[in-house]
């Protein structure tokens, strides 16, 4: 019965490509083949020495780091970021991690995690929002790579103005300063960290959270990998990037 009454309603409501708004063929979830197809992935989970690792570079010591998929505002692939950040389809962050999780089994790279991070939230802003899109990916993440999850070690200790109100660089690493606090150290000291975020721009808000989780214990080792990256932080105005 719970069938029947489930192919009405998709009748009558077709789920839609979560990019382009086009309706879903039989089979498909969340993306349409054509975008599944044409999503500008970076291909950089499979290499060391990429673009999204040497931005961190003299910035925070790292083991490695990838970005799964180009960003840009003209992009409609945004479309992935804005649904589960701002209008609560959660569950397409999950997807979406299991998505990167997959890409990072077949890496060499990052075979000696042991322990998924995910940049917390204030508690404020997780109340208004009513969960952590961050947590949600490395969730998809951990499905897919079997590590666990700590979302009780790092704490959000301030509440920051949003990144993106945040107009210039400058602003950014001043707004993210100190904001995060090491709760557990011996749960993860001697740990291989990896630091789960949806998009990478300046890499403030990372960076922050890897600064104090190794002030804390400097004997973590720690990887990084976000959903997306801003194509114009990595290669400027006229890269020609999505």
């Amino acid at each position: 019965m719970n069938n029947y009454f489930s192919e009405i309603f998709h009748l009558v409501f077709p789920e839609r490509c979560a990019v382009c708004s086009e309706e879903l063929p039989e089979g498909a979830n969340f993306i349409c083949p054509k975008c599944a197809w044409n999503m500008p992935l970076t291909g950089f989970y499979a290499e060391h020495d990429n673009p999204v690792f040497r931005k961190f570079g003299g910035l925070v010591p790292i083991k490695e780091a990838s970005s799964l998929i180009f960003f840009s505002h003209h992009s409609p692939y945004r479309n992935l970021i804005h649904r589960f950040k701002y209008y609560g389809q959660w569950n397409l962050s999950i997807e979406l991690g299991k998505l990167i999780g997959r890409k990072l089994k077949v890496s060499d790279l990052y075979k000696s995690i042991d322990i998924i991070i995910p940049i917390p939230l204030h508690l404020l802003r997780y109340l208004k929002r009513g969960y952590n899109q961050a947590e949600y990916l490395a969730r998809g993440i951990a499905s897919e790579i079997n590590l666990p999850v700590d979302t009780s070690s790092v704490k959000r200790s301030g509440y920051n103005r949003s990144q993106t109100k945040t107009q210039n660089h400058h602003d950014r690493w001043h707004n993210v300063a100190g904001i995060f606090t090491v709760k557990n150290p011996s749960k993860i000291d001697g740990k291989h960290i990896l630091l789960i975020d949806d998009v990478l721009t300046t890499g403030a808000t990372i960076i922050s959270c890897a600064q104090s989780i190794l002030k804390a214990c400097p004997s973590c080792r720690i990887s990084i990998v976000t959903l997306a990256v801003s194509s114009y932080e990595l290669f400027g105005k006229h890269s020609g990037g999505l």
